[in-house]
């Protein structure tokens, strides 16, 4: 089984009460060989959010306690990151999940660059919160972009 990001499925469910629609990954969950998952809503966040970048690192560095998730207003929302990082988790177990895609340029599931927690769109190499946590824990985590690559 495959898990994937809600909003590559087309669900509304980014910061800005958007999708980010693959049609490949739509017709994955419509043929019952992916299940949707949101790190950010598990976590207790809403829809729509502020976006929220790391300080101080990428996403092992917060599950480490060494680095912040901080919204653009200035607020700590780390605790939820990782609370959804760890649903997600445990999601991906319980299905026995064989790959997991998920959104790249997300703060929760970023897999391969992040936003380098200035709010000002520069990206850097690194993992977002529930990819590092998905990884350090043996899943295969890989983005929309590496998609065709990987799968098909």
């Amino acid at each position: 089984m495959i898990l994937v990001s809600s909003c590559l499925a087309g669900l509304e469910v980014r910061y800005n009460s958007k999708h980010s629609l693959d049609k490949r990954i739509r017709k994955l969950v419509a043929e019952n060989q992916a299940i949707t998952i949101c790190p950010e809503l598990l976590g207790g966040f809403s829809t729509p959010r502020e976006p929220a970048e790391i300080l101080g690192g990428e996403g092992e560095n917060v599950l480490d306690g060494k680095a912040k998730v901080i919204n653009r207003c200035g607020e700590d929302v780390t605790s939820l990151y990782l609370k959804g990082a760890y649903a997600t988790l445990e999601t991906a177990k319980d299905i026995n999940a064989t790959i997991v895609i998920l959104k790249e340029n997300s703060p929760s599931c970023g897999s391969t660059k992040i936003d380098n927690g200035e709010f000002k769109g520069e990206k850097i190499p690194g993992n977002e919160v529930t990819s590092a946590l998905l990884k350090r824990n043996g899943f295969r985590v890989i983005s929309e972009e590496q998609f065709v690559e990987n799968i098909l």
